[in-house]
């Protein structure tokens, strides 16, 4: 490893002009001249600022990364070299997206501030820093958990380098995503109970440690911890989060002829948020490589692959409806000789509410092509940029807990995530007593807080919770075909069952959120299965176009991640 390109880069990226600290550093010299204690409100909130300033640096390569290594977004011919090489498996050290050095600036950063807060300084019996520092051990831990799912095996350290002789990397270990996890695990867990930094209505800027907690302890194998965690979030008496009405696209009528997109306010749980103007700081330029706009003549550089396409297009979609004749509740479903107006409308309607493709007349120097990605789409009212790069979505919470209660041996409880949703009536109903047995108290769902509906039921006033299959699969609760089969022979074949209709899920609810490259990698390494990514990646243009090459490629582990040089 070439000791400038991460080393001493960290020196001068989280020392240099506009870093979260105030100091001066001569690369030649030994020392680095400051103030080395935070002990007062304004030193903790500039440093915080800082850090979350370099959480802006890493924001728009973070989603790339993990959607142009997955299987759900392919590059388009307008798409640079660079994006090109991430989607093939060949990006070098000098690609524009192999930049370690930034989340290790974002690392040396919070290092720093844990150093040197001023933890013990209280002022009427409450520690005046402690929402500050566990925000900051949050992004820390967040920080790691990513360069290690890209990188595979990464410097590991836990003290600022101050000095030139700590910045040699002979003398740190390299840990892999299990060993980054079970450091942070131990390391967060005492702050599960702390609230956030006081910031107004903006909570939603820092990681919430219980939600991240499960994700350190899913990737750890520590799958009952992982259901506890995600469990206690979700479930917290202050906050209940219910997944009804979260983002859901349906057809609004039995003829299916139009539909219609809902949105809750609480899409997005957790963000970067980013700057509205390149004079005020960090900006997202993720508009412009998703979004057809006038700064690159409509030519978009990403858009939704074959792969999903042949998936979503592969469900079922399900309307509960009245028979006016016998007054009994039946389901519906569109026929085979449904007329659509856009193929991608068959089956699941999530990727056709979120992708909007269409053909312009043709302009000079323009694409014809024009595209529109819903949830990164640019509002000209409020910026040219974005100002919002999402990290932690409500839905992909639900995912996970669902992966982790599967792995945790409940998979009955994992698929009622997934159809039903999760409240005391679910669980009697579609939960066997041996499994509700052994769930203890993670299927204690508040009846006042979390509240399903099904089929005996006609009023839906009330209801605010459902599975997450229904986002784009309208009622799946009633759904006759969605279902663990019978027959399975064991329970380890029915939790596989399960956690390929995760997987499924997953890739249907979160695309291009930057997260598939990461759920690929950590279905395979659990199952020891390097051809289940390498075959999901090489089928990204669907099933007549499969690419013997790239799958050649990902069979060597190797091959996964990026060089770190």
């Amino acid at each position: 490893m070439k000791k400038n390109k991460i080393f001493s880069m960290v020196l001068a990226l989280a020392f240099g002009a506009g870093a979260a600290f105030t100091s001066c550093v001569d690369t030649d010299s030994s020392l680095v001249d400051f103030n080395p204690q935070l002990n007062s409100p304004n030193d903790t909130v500039f440093s915080l600022l800082g850090i979350m300033n370099k959480m802006q640096v890493v924001a728009d390569r973070t989603i790339i990364l993990g959607e142009m290594r997955g299987e759900l977004s392919s590059a388009t011919e307008a798409a640079t070299t660079d994006l090109k090489e991430l989607a093939d498996f060949t990006a070098t050290a000098e690609n524009r997206y192999n930049a370690p050095e930034d989340y290790y600036a974002v690392i040396q950063n919070c290092n720093y501030y844990i150093a040197h807060a001023d933890t013990a300084l209280s002022l009427r019996g409450e520690k005046v820093f402690i929402r500050e520092y566990a925000a900051v051990k949050a992004f820390r831990a967040w920080t790691y958990l990513q360069l290690a799912i890209y990188y595979g095996r990464v410097p590991f350290f836990t003290e600022p380098l101050m000095t030139e002789a700590e910045a040699d990397p002979s003398r740190y270990p390299f840990y892999d995503v299990k060993q980054v996890c079970e450091y942070f695990i131990p390391d967060l867990a005492p702050y599960v109970e702390t609230d956030y930094p006081l910031t107004g209505n903006h909570s939603n800027i820092f990681i919430p440690v219980r939600a991240l907690l499960g994700d350190l302890c899913l990737w750890a194998g520590r799958y009952r911890e992982a259901a506890q965690y995600y469990h206690d979030y979700l479930t917290n008496f202050d906050n209940p989060l219910a997944p009804g009405g979260n983002l859901e696209c349906r057809w609004g009528n039995y003829e299916f002829k139009s539909h219609t997109t809902s949105f809750s306010s609480i899409v997005d749980l957790v963000d970067i948020q980013m700057e509205a103007s390149e004079y005020d700081g960090v900006v997202s330029r993720l508009g412009d490589i998703l979004n057809s706009t006038e700064n690159n003549r409509y030519y978009f550089e990403m858009t939704s692959s074959q792969a999903l396409l042949e998936l979503s297009q592969a469900q079922r979609y399900v309307m509960v409806y009245t028979d006016p004749t016998t007054n009994l509740r039946d389901t519906i479903s569109p026929g085979e000789n449904t007329v659509y107006s856009d193929s991608r409308e068959l089956g699941d309607l999530r990727l056709c509410s979120n992708v909007g493709v269409s053909h312009m007349s043709s302009r000079d120097d323009y694409s014809e092509d024009y595209q529109t990605l819903v949830r990164f789409s640019l509002s000209s009212t409020e910026s040219s940029f974005l100002l919002y790069v999402p990290l932690y979505r409500l839905s992909s919470v639900y995912l996970r807990m669902a992966e982790a209660y599967n792995r945790a041996g409940l998979p009955e409880s994992a698929f009622a995530v997934l159809k039903y949703g999760l409240s005391n009536g679910t669980v009697s109903k579609y939960i066997n007593a041996g499994e509700r047995g052994r769930a203890g108290n993670l299927l204690t769902w508040s009846q006042y807080n979390f509240i399903t509906q099904d089929m005996s039921s006609t009023s839906t006033t009330t209801v605010n919770t459902e599975g997450i299959h229904s986002y784009g699969c309208g009622e799946s609760y009633a759904d006759t075909l969605y279902v663990i089969p019978e027959g399975l022979a064991t329970r380890e074949d029915s939790i596989l069952f399960v956690e390929d209709l995760i997987c499924d899920e997953m890739a249907l609810e979160q695309s291009f959120l930057g997260v598939r490259f990461g759920d690929l990698q950590r279905i395979a390494l659990r199952r020891g299965d390097t051809d289940f990514l390498a075959r999901k990646v090489a089928g990204r243009d669907g099933k007549d176009s499969f690419n013997a090459e790239l799958y050649s490629r990902l069979s060597d582990r190797n091959n996964w991640y990026l060089p770190l040089e």
